[in-house]
Parts: C-alpha cells; structure tokens; sequence
C-alpha cells in the first residue's frame, strides 16, 4: 500500500512536519505560482496551505485524490468551502492556535494609536526630538468597544481590562450574561459607536460584515475615536476611514490587515495617524507552530478514516466514540437499500436511529448511511462531507428520526426508502457482541439474523417446498460457496426472504437463473467491496 501524499503547498514549522508522522509522503510546491500548484495537487491525497495559496473549484477540480485540506491558521478566505464541501474534501483548520498572539497584537495596537509608539520612535531615529508632537492619551477610564465577542475578542477584553477600560461589545450571537461573563455590557453597534473611545473588531469578513465600519457609521462614531482592526481586511472600509483619519473625526488607526493583501499602497500608509503592520496577527513562533503542528495532526487523522472537531465543512465537533462505532453499519445499510431499489430512484428516505446510544447527537450517522446510498453513483465521489449535498439535490425528502428505545435489539439503525413507483424497501442492522459485529436484522417485512459480510444474495419469493435446495445446487454448480445463509417469512405459504453471505461474486445472470428458478419477485446481489 502506498503512502499517501501530502503537499505543503507554503513553509510550515518544523514541528508541523514532524507532526504529519512517518507514514506519508511529503511534498512540497510554490502555492503562488498558479501552475505548479495545478501540476504538483493533482496526486495529492492531503493539502496544506497557510494564506497565500488559494484553493478554488479549480484546484480541487484537478486534485481528484484530495481527501482533505488543511489551512495552517483559523481564516478561510483563500479556501473556497463550498467547491470543498461539493467535491467531498475534508477542510480543517486551527481556530484557537492564534487567537493569544492575535489578541496580544490587537492590544499593541490600541497601546500604539494611543500613544503614537511607532510614529515617535521612527521621529526619533530621524534625529527629530517631538515630545510635545506625540502627546498621547491614558487607557485608564477610557471605553473600547469590541465588535465581535468571540474567542479573539474575549481575550483582549480580558486583557484590556487591565488598563482599567471599561468594555462595551457589539456580539448578536451573544446573550448580555455571555458578554458580562467577559466583563463588557452588550450593546448594539449605534450605542458602541456614540460610547466607544476606542473601537476593535474581532470578526470574519462575510456578505454580512464586509463594510460593516463604512462612512454612515463613522460619522455616529463618537469624536475622536480610535479604530482597530486585526481581524479581517474589508470590515472597515478603507477609503471612508482614510477620509474620516484627514478630517479629524477619527483620531488614529491601527491596521494589520487590509481588503486585498498583499498591501503596499494605500492612502492610508501616507497618513502619520496610522499604525500599520503587514498581517501579523498571526506572527508568533509559538502561534506557527501550534496552528501548524494542530492542522497536521487533524490531516493525518483524516487521511486515517478519523473524524475531527476541526472539519469546518462537518458542521460540528468529532462524534462521541460510542457514536462512531456505529458508523461502518449506517454506510453498509445505505449501500444494501440502494441495492435493492430495482434502480429505481429514491423519492424519500427515512433514517431511523434507536437505543441508548441517542443519549449522544447521532446526526453524523445520517451522514454516514447517505454515504453508503450514493456510494456507487457513477462519477461521484461520495464522502461524509458532501453526501448531505448530493441528497438534497436527488431525494425529495429525507427524515432523520430518534428514539430512546429500541423494541427488538439494543441499538439499531432502521433506513425506510420510498421509491419513485411508490413502493417502500426497507433493511435495518445493529451491532452484536464485543467485537461490534455488524448484523443485519431487518429485510423489507421480514426480521433476520445474519452477519453482513462483503457479498450478499438477497431473494423474495413464494414459500414452497424445494427452494431453498434448488437455490443452493445452482450457486454449488457454479462453485459458489455459501458461509451463511437466514430464511424468514410472515406466513406460512406466503412470501418468504432468504438473505445469504456467499465467498464469490454473483454474475448477474447467474442471479437471474436463480430468480426465474424460484420464480422469485426480488433477486439482488450486493458486492459491498465494489
């Protein structure tokens, strides 16, 4: 078995590289030119980019081996999620490996637009003595609003406090005890614009927040106020604050990032109330190498068949264990109900878990049997990821019903399918014993008992003498050996199922044979390692 490729795509700490272990294959290219990026992605199994690479539908078109990419950092400007998560791809990233080195710098800059630190020192080395130039103003019982109350922004309330600030916060997603809790009084953003002494801005740049600091809000500002902005470029519209820096009704700005980086002309940079570094909020040894070291061991976990808390495009935290044992049974179901659809195309899909392992979120076992449902989809590559996606797109409804309790087995996953001639196929499995072997206990009407193994025969017929000895001397004359074999049925004399576990393949007419000799309604084969 080869090992899997994993192409860094721009510098990582040592440690991030030693974190991606032994058993992969690194490589490495110039994410910024365009063409060696195309070139070298298309054998890789696993991406990882900091900023300056941009991974778009067309990088993930060309990487048809991609399994996951990982971006050394939290933002996830230069990823395109939706092309990632339509394609299938893993995305991680490091939310928390830079929020103390981002909240420490946004704190330097407050420190530094009040006391023109940059400016005097530069003056300075000039041969320029201007004491009476860089007078500044105290901290100490001045307002800083905090627009975003997040991870970032906590933590340099927490730190600001310190000068003995008082704290306002604009967080629509935070209740007034959450934003107490970090010492600020939630607010709405026109009442920390007309309070705010000091304004920093700890959010992602969005439709929704792009420009959300533009001319209409700086002019409710409160006179003479001082903006931050480490988080995103584009949030604070640049040319309105350049214009409202020259009028006086902003004193200064501290700015680390900028609405198209790299940036090295700006009518800001011309302005000696701007404090303005290139992008560092990020720039720590310490920062580097923990948000390196922490995406490579989610790539590496990733490229093992794991789940992660840090799969952006997952939408939540790594299922409880108890839960993930159950995800091989939720695909193997999904591929047997497709299996027994005629091809005929799914118009509805229940999927029903039962039993105490419901005491934890289970959402990812709907994933995993719509996995297994789109499996064999000619030109699909169907993952966790996007499975959520494809069934939207080709089932009219599907349902994810659960239940504490299960009648018949500890737990168990029961899938309903309608299809599109109005006819329901069902199966249902579980779990048995200690080595968590996967059972099939449910075939349309009929309850059975049977190990799922990679091949699987599946027949409905008439119960009548003789057939089950004349399905086993077709399948013995054509050297197929069956390992087990369960017969159900609700009457006698009426419709009865037979589930089988073969050793070979079943060619598909010598399945026929099988059903015109049983004269059988339903006649499947399900080869689980196709």
């Amino acid at each position: 078995m080869t090992a899997p490729i994993v192409l860094l795509a721009e510098p990582l700490a040592p440690a991030a590289v030693e974190a991606l272990g032994p058993q992969v294959e690194i490589r490495h290219c110039d994410g910024s030119d365009r063409a060696s990026l195309l070139a070298a992605v298309r054998d890789a199994d696993a991406l990882l980019v900091r900023s300056a690479t941009r991974v778009d539908a067309e990088v993930l078109t060309a990487a048809s081996r991609l399994k996951v990419v990982g971006r050394a950092g939290v933002g996830l400007d230069n990823v395109d999620l939706h092309a990632a998560t339509r394609a299938g791809v893993t995305v991680v990233n490091a939310p928390t490996a830079n929020s103390v080195t981002a909240a420490e710098l946004t704190c330097g800059l407050i420190i530094s637009v009040a006391r023109h630190i940059p400016q005097a020192n530069a003056a300075l080395k000039d041969g320029l003595w201007r004491r009476s130039r860089y007078t500044g103003v105290e901290l100490a019982d001045k307002t800083l609003g905090i627009v975003g109350l997040g991870r970032i922004g906590r933590l340099v309330a927490h730190r600001m406090r310190a000068f003995g600030m008082r704290l306002v916060a604009h967080d629509p997603h935070l209740s007034p005890l959450q934003a107490q809790e970090a010492g600020a009084e939630l607010v709405t953003l026109d009442e920390l614009l007309a309070s705010a002494d000091f304004i920093t801005v700890h959010l992602p740049r969005t439709a929704e927040t792009t420009g959300l600091i533009g001319h209409d809000e700086l002019q409710r500002a409160k006179p003479g106020v001082r903006i931050v902005n480490a988080a995103r470029g584009g949030i604070v519209d640049e040319q309105a604050l350049a214009a409202a820096l020259q009028d006086g009704r902003v004193s200064a700005a501290g700015l680390d990032v900028f609405a198209t980086e790299p940036c090295t002309d700006s009518p800001l940079f011309a302005l000696d109330n701007v404090v303005s570094t290139p992008h560092l909020g990020a720039s720590t040894v310490e920062a580097q190498d923990r948000a390196g070291s922490t995406v490579a061991r989610a790539v590496r976990r990733v490229l093992n068949g794991e789940l992660v808390d840090n799969a952006v495009n997952l939408h939540g935290t790594a299922p409880h264990a108890e839960v993930t044992r159950f995800l091989p049974l939720a695909e193997d179901l999904g591929r047997i109900l497709t299996a027994l659809t005629d091809d005929l195309p799914l118009a509805g899909l229940d999927v029903e878990v039962h039993g105490p392992v419901t005491r934890y979120d289970v959402t990812t076992l709907e994933r995993g049997v719509l996995t297994g449902v789109f499996a064999g989809t000619d030109g699909l590559r169907v993952t966790l990821v996007n499975a959520p996606l494809i069934a939207r797109d080709r089932i009219a409804a599907v349902r994810f019903t659960t239940c504490s309790e299960s009648t018949h087995h500890t737990d168990q996953i029961t899938l309903r399918g309608t299809l599109s001639d109005g006819r329901a196929v069902t199966v249902a499995g579980t779990l048995a014993g200690p080595r968590d072997i996967r059972r099939l206990t449910r075939i349309a009407d009929h309850d059975i008992d049977l190990d799922i193994t990679d091949r699987m025969v599946f027949l409905q017929y008439k119960d009548t003498p003789g057939m089950i000895g004349t399905m086993g001397r077709i399948l013995g004359e054509a050297g197929i050996n069956i390992a087990a074999m369960q017969v159900a049925r609700v009457v006698e004399g009426g419709e009865a199922a037979v589930a089988l576990t073969v050793d070979n393949v079943v060619p598909a007419p010598l399945l026929e044979v099988i059903g015109e000799a049983l004269r059988a309604t339903r006649a499947h084969f399900v080869d689980l390692t196709a």
